[in-house]
Parts: structure tokens; C-alpha cells; sequence
């Protein structure tokens, strides 16, 4: 479920308040043109609230202003929805009474287009009977009452489920509820690590349930593997309403959704499911742990009061049948944490536990770290004993063998500090492959070196029965192939070689002279006064709104398959590495070859590379935030004599504001003017500067990867010392 944001904007007299950027979407126009109107217009509103950098306006206010001067708004749908919705004071339920509609007005053949021609008491009189026809899986509390004010937002609802999806408009009302709930953490479980995790269940699962289903993304999932009976519990009630009419409006299984808190009311004491499919809450200190110390649900022990979700797991298998299965998505924590350790032992001494998935970092909030699939299944009474444990880390490069990509430019790998998008089509074909061969034969599973690994359970209990995968899956450095790693070292020394030399062969071309008896000093204009000038275009770079980046809405009309050139690609001189997350503008700005990039923001002065020039690598990616582009007319301005000067510490530090966080304001950067043949003098030189910059950092990193590819082989018994050298040639 998506991350909460704060809630609307309100005048102390609780007028709903709009910024300048919402008034934009409100009219269908640029904020430039907003900016035109608030100094060419008298009659304007004035702000109403905010500050003077940030002023906010009365809602209705502008409205009719707008409506005034025959400005018809051309927002979207889902916008004039949640336009709509703001009119309604915080605490009205407006977006509760609205989410059972979306369920009516989506479901096939319950399109009510004709609502839009009707009276206010019509639309509303609709709207009771589509409340009293609903299915007994909606979680209501009672029957539905509206009020004459509902109607412009019922009918906004109705024209949002027929232009833009029923499930936008159930986005649009759980947004708002959300605001003005006390949740403060949820987070939507991305729909690929969803079928991910529906897909370890074995074919033929039929009851599923999701005790903390948030926006139902997993129960949905396993209605689309097939099971025909979904149960979820959310103690969001927004979150369970907004599951139950999701998953209705597919017809795909029988739904039942209740509001509570699962581990302390539990809503389906008595259901033995055939799975439990769960992304708990992390980190919860107020699960229930002094009220519930005796609860008959702890069969592998009391979980202590900051192990939360151990207490979700154990919850979990007791609602399956025995031999049922399990598959929770958790944080690295509990695999490893002290605290924990009686309810590991037990999970791996019963048989409980069948697998641990290491998941890349950004495959699910919170993206900074790598989460964890745990596999489990109900030990059944009397049956046979189990077998090992699967461990796998999917998290980054192997560090026991290489994945060979041949000799490639050094400039393809990852950005260090910097995680790439998830493919999940390969991370999805890995580990249902890798689960296939490891339940078809537990103890005949060979597993994969350093990626794979069948643990036998009496390794597993020591005095950590540490779970985590990267430490048991790299600790069997013996199953390398010694041939394929010494390959993969020769590679990584051969592409050292050449870099080395290239460094080595830069102080070896012709001197650099001096510019005279004196330092030259020339005439210089700032990047604004040339943007005016058309000697280049400037596109600047835009924060993440709180909207946005909480949404993604907006960024999700950008092309999916393409790369997204972000801040770190500047400051570590790689290829575009972001996704669509990463994207803000609209619509996106296309790279080109030529195009001179400004990283817009950096913890400090000295971090990285400021500036560089797209290459043919870098042509047709995606702008991403934080990142200005300028495009230099080839007639005027050389781009490497651009990109040289805008990157001079002494420009930078002129145009940036901020101590701990850098912004570089780009309009204020100066370039030198100069002649055409001039510049191009300069932007040779520039370019061998950056390539000096680029051998030197390819070679400092390519050279500790091999050292610790070297040891590692060493001390693994996987490479031999080289052949000493002849005794004659010893000193």
C-alpha cells in the first residue's frame, strides 16, 4: 500500500487550501502561466496560508476565479476527483462512504452514466441503493447515509471509474483516507514480487489468506494462480474496504475481507487455510506483546517484544492446515537478531522452515533494504522428517563465481553505491527455478555456487542459527569451478591492463603549455543569459513532489524500457542505470548525444564528477530528478568547452547553495565567450581531462576488484600461486 503523506492543506477555519503547482493541474495550464495570472490579474485571489516563497489559496476562491474567466478545467478524472474530495473538511468519511461505490459504478454492466444528467437527490438516491446492494465481503459499518453536499463527489467518483479505471478512483479515495488516518508506515507490495511469491504456493492452492492484506496485492495474486477462496484482514479499515472492492471488481474468487488488528482480533479464528500469503508490518513495538504472552498461537516459542514478526509468522501457521504453506516477505533482521534465536531453532528443528530468498535492495519499501522471502510449511503430525533448508541470496554479484559478462567497457557496471532496477523476469525465472529443482529432491539438490545452497538442518543449529542467506550461500567457496573463476580473473586483469595503460599514457603526450606571464581572464556569461539568448536550452531539474513521490502516478506514463540517466550515473561516470521511479518530468526529456548534464544536487563539494557530456551510451535515455540538461546549439557552443567550464570547482561552489546538501542553481553557472575554433581548442583538452578522470577511477576500482578476487581464489582454494619465476632472475 502506498506510503502515507501529510494531509491537505487547511485554513484554521478548515478551508481546504491549494499550492500554486495544484492549481496548475486544477486548470490544465503551466505553472508559468499560474505565475502570469497571480501578477497580471488584480482580482487573483490573494494566499490564504503558507509562506511567502510557498503561498496556498483558498480552494474555492480560485475556483471561481477560474470559472470567471471561462477557464474549464482540464485535469484529469482523477484529479477533479481529488479536487472534489478537498472541498469535504478532514474528518468528513467522505472517501469511506465512496470507496463501496467504486465496486458498482466498476463491476461490468454497472457503468451509471446516466448519473451525470440527473438532480443532486437522484445521484444520491443512487448511490444508497448501489450501498444496500453490496456484497457481504464489503467490511462496512452499517449502512450508508449521504448528504446533499456528496453529490458533486459521487458523480466526480463515477466519472473517474468510467474515464480512468475503477482502480483509480479507489486509488484517488484511499489516498485521502489514508491522510487523515494514524497509519504512518504502509507500503504496497509491488505486484511482481506479489506473483513472485504466489507462485512458490504449490498449483492447486484454493484458500488463501492475507492476515495484514493492506491493498490486496497479494491476495490478488493468488487469485490469478488460481485459488478460488481469498481472506484478508487489514487493521486499516480504509485498507480492507480497499482490498474487498479491488478484488470483487475481478469476480476472480470468493472474497471475504475484515477490519482489526489480526493478532489481537483475530477475524477468522477458525479458518485452516490451504496458504498464508503476508508482508507484515515491520518493526512494530505495539504488536500486543503483554496481552497476548499466553496465546496458544506461540508453538515455537513467546516472541520477545521487538520481535514482531515472529509473532506474525507463528501467526501464520496456525491458520494453514498441516503441511500447508506459508510465504512471508520480512526484513533481514529477524533471521539473524539475538532475541530471536529459541523461535529460529525451533522453525528449522520442526521442519517449519523450507527456504530463505535474499532479495535485491529496491525490489520492495523500503528500497534501501534487501528484504527477505521466507517459505514455510506446517510440519504435519507424525510425517516424515525434513529435509535441508534452501538458501538463496539474490542480492547483487556472487561473490564465489562470477557471472561472465565478457570483456566489456568497465563503464557497464554497477554504479557503485547504486543499486539498478530489478529485472524481475530474471530475478522471477531464478528463484522458481532454483525452488522447483530444490522440492522436487531436497537432498539431491546440488544448489548453485554462490547463489544457491541446501543447508542441512544440523548445520543450522548452533548458538546464532543465523538465516541469513549471504552468509550461508558464501560459505562454500569450494564448490567454485576453479576453471570458469580463473577465466573471470583473466577477464577482470585484462580489462585492468588497458585501462592501466591508458593512464599510464596520459602524462606522456605533449606538455601543456602555459597561458601566458599572466592568468587569461576573460568576458563570461551566466547559463540563464545564454538560455535567453538561444545558444542553448535548459531544462531544469525537479524534486520529487511529496505527491509524486509518493504516487508514482505520473511517473508511470514513461516508457518502461527505458533507462533513466540519473545523478550517480554523473558522479560515477556510468551508463543510465535508473527506472521510471527516477523520472519526474512531463512528458519525459529524451537524451541526446552532445547534451551536457549538471548533477543538481551532491552531499558535498567534492563528491564525484559534476559534469559530463552524452555519449552515443547515453543517447535516448530518460532524464531523471536531480540531474539539469543543457542542450548547446552546435553553431555556438562546444559541449566539451560547456561541460569543462560548468564543472570548475570555482563555478560550482559560485552557483550552489547549502552546506551538507549541495543545490547548483545552473542559471548561475558562467561560461566564458569566446570564439567558436577557441572553444573547441578548450573542449579538446576538457575531453582529455575527463578521460584522465575516467582511466584513473576505472582503474582504482577494476584494481580492487581483482585483489579481492585474487585473495578470495587464494584463500579459497580455488586459484594456485602463479609459477615462481627462474632463480637466476631473483635480486
Amino acid at each position: 500500500m502506498p506510503h502515507t503523506m501529510p494531509s491537505p492543506a487547511t485554513s484554521p477555519t478548515g478551508a481546504p487550501q491549494v499550492t500554486a503547482a495544484e492549481i496548475s493541474r486544477i486548470a490544465g495550464v503551466t505553472r508559468a502561466t499560474v505565475s502570469n495570472w497571480r501578477r497580471r490579474h488584480e482580482d487573483f485571489p490573494t494566499p490564504a496560508g503558507g509562506t511567502e516563497s510557498s503561498p496556498l489559496y483558498d480552494l474555492e476562491a480560485v475556483q471561481s476565479w477560474l470559472q470567471g474567466r471561462g477557464q474549464a478545467s482540464a485535469a484529469t478524472p482523477a484529479e477533479e476527483l481529488r479536487t472534489t474530495l478537498r472541498l469535504h473538511a478532514p474528518g468528513s468519511g467522505i472517501a469511506a462512504r465512496l470507496v463501496p461505490l467504486v465496486l458498482a459504478a466498476g463491476r461490468t454492466g454497472g457503468d451509471p452514466t446516466h448519473l451525470s444528467g440527473l438532480q443532486d437527490r437522484e445521484v444520491l438516491a443512487w448511490a444508497e441503493r448501489s450501498a444496500e446492494q453490496l456484497d457481504s465481503a464489503v467490511p462496512t459499518t452499517g449502512p450508508a447515509h449521504y448528504a446533499p453536499d456528496d453529490a458533486p463527489a459521487v458523480k466526480a467518483l463515477v466519472a473517474c471509474v468510467r474515464e480512468s479505471g475503477a482502480r483509480a478512483a479507489l486509488d484517488v479515495l484511499a489516498e485521502r483516507e489514508l491522510d487523515e488516518s494514524a497509519a504512518t508506515g504502509t507500503y504496497q507490495t509491488p505486484a511482481e514480487l506479489a506473483a513472485l511469491m504466489a507462485r512458490l504456493l504449490p498449483p492447486g492452492t484454493a484458500r488463501v489468506l492475507d492476515p495484514a492484506c493492506g491493498s490486496g496485492t497479494l491476495l490478488a495474486a493468488a487469485a490469478c494462480q488460481g485459488a478460488t477462496e481469498v481472506y484478508g484482514q487489514d487493521s486499516v479499515p480504509v485498507q480492507a474496504l480497499r482490498t474487498a472492492v479491488s478484488l470483487l471488481l475481478d469476480d476472480a474468487a470468493h472474497v471475504t475481507v475484515k477490519a482489526g488488528d489480526s493478532l489481537r482480533a483475530d477475524a477468522f479464528p477458525d479458518l485452516t487455510a490451504d496458504a498464508v500469503l503476508c508482508n507484515p508490518p515491520f518493526g512494530d513495538r505495539d504488536w500486543g506483546h503483554d496481552e497476548l504472552s499466553y496465546d496458544p498461537r506461540w508453538a515455537y516459542g513467546v516472541p520477545p517484544r521487538f520481535e514482531s514478526e515472529l509473532a506474525w509468522v507463528q501467526h501464520a501457521l496456525s491458520h494453514v492446515e498441516p503441511g500447508g504453506y506459508v510465504v512471508m516477505l520480512l526484513p533481514p533482521a529477524p533471521a539473524s537478531r539475538t532475541a530471536g534465536r529459541r523461535i529460529r531453532l525451533e522453525l528449522v528443528r520442526s521442519g517449519a522452515l523450507r527456504a530463505v530468498v535474499a532479495l535485491p535492495a529496491r525490489a520492495a519499501m523500503p528500497l534501501h533494504i534487501g528484504l527477505q522471502v521466507w517459505v514455510m510449511q506446517r510440519p504435519e503430525p507424525g510425517g516424515p522428517d525434513r529435509g535441508p533448508v534452501l538458501f538463496v541470496d539474490t542480492d547483487g554479484e556472487s561473490e564465489g563465481t562470477p557471472r561472465h559478462t565478457g570483456a566489456a567497457d568497465a563503464r557497464t557496471a554497477t554504479v557503485p553505491g547504486r543499486r539498478a532496477p530489478v529485472d524481475w523476469d530474471r530475478l522471477t525465472e531464478q528463484v522458481l527455478t532454483l525452488w522447483a529443482s530444490f522440492t522436487h529432491a531436497p537432498s539431491d539438490f546440488t544448489g548453485e555456487p554462490g547463489i544457491a545452497r541446501a543447508v542441512p538442518v544440523v548445520d543450522l543449529l548452533d548458538d546464532q542459527v543465523d538465516l541469513t542467506p549471504a552468509r550461508l550461500v558464501r560459505a562454500t567457496p569450494t564448490n567454485v569451478d576453479p576453471v570458469a573463476y580463473a577465466e573471470h580473473v583473466d577477464e577482470k586483469l585484462t580489462l585492468l591492463a588497458s585501462y592501466a595503460a591508458e593512464l599510464a599514457a596520459a602524462p606522456a603526450r605533449e606538455p601543456w603549455p602555459p597561458a601566458g606571464e599572466t592568468a587569461r581572464a576573460w568576458r563570461a556569461a551566466t547559463v540563464a543569459d545564454l538560455d535567453r539568448g538561444g545558444a542553448l536550452t535548459l531544462v531544469r531539474a525537479k524534486p520529487l513532489t511529496a505527491r509524486e513521490s509518493k504516487s508514482g502516478h505520473e511517473q508511470s506514463a514513461a516508457p518502461s524500457d527505458r533507462p533513466v540517466l540519473t545523478a550517480p550515473d554523473i558522479s560515477w561516470a556510468s551508463p543510465p542505470s535508473g527506472g521510471t521511479e527516477d523520472l519526474v518530468a512531463q512528458p519525459p526529456v529524451t537524451v541526446q548525444e552532445g547534451d551536457v548534464l549538471v548533477r543538481g544536487l551532491a552531499s558535498d563539494r567534492a563528491q564525484g564528477v559534476r559534469v559530463r557530456v552524452a555519449d552515443a551510451q547515453d543517447a535516448g535515455a530518460l532524464l531523471g530528478h536531480l540531474v539539469h540538461l543543457l542542450r548547446p546549439d552546435p553553431a555556438r557552443l562546444d559541449p566539451w568547452f560547456l561541460a569543462g567550464f560548468l564543472g570548475a570547482e570555482d563555478n560550482q561552489a559560485a552557483a550552489s547553495t547549502g552546506s551538507t546538501l549541495v543545490h547548483v542553481n545552473p542559471g548561475r553557472l558562467r561560461v566564458p565567450l569566446l570564439p567558436l575554433d577557441e572553444q573547441r581548442r578548450y573542449g579538446e583538452a576538457f575531453r582529455r581531462v575527463h578521460a584522465l578522470r575516467t582511466a584513473a577511477r576505472h582503474t582504482a576500482r577494476l584494481a580492487e576488484e581483482a585483489a579481492d578476487l585474487l585473495s578470495r581464489g587464494l584463500t579459497g582454494g580455488i586459484l594456485a600461486p602463479p609459477p615462481s619465476p627462474a632463480a637466476d632472475r631473483i635480486t
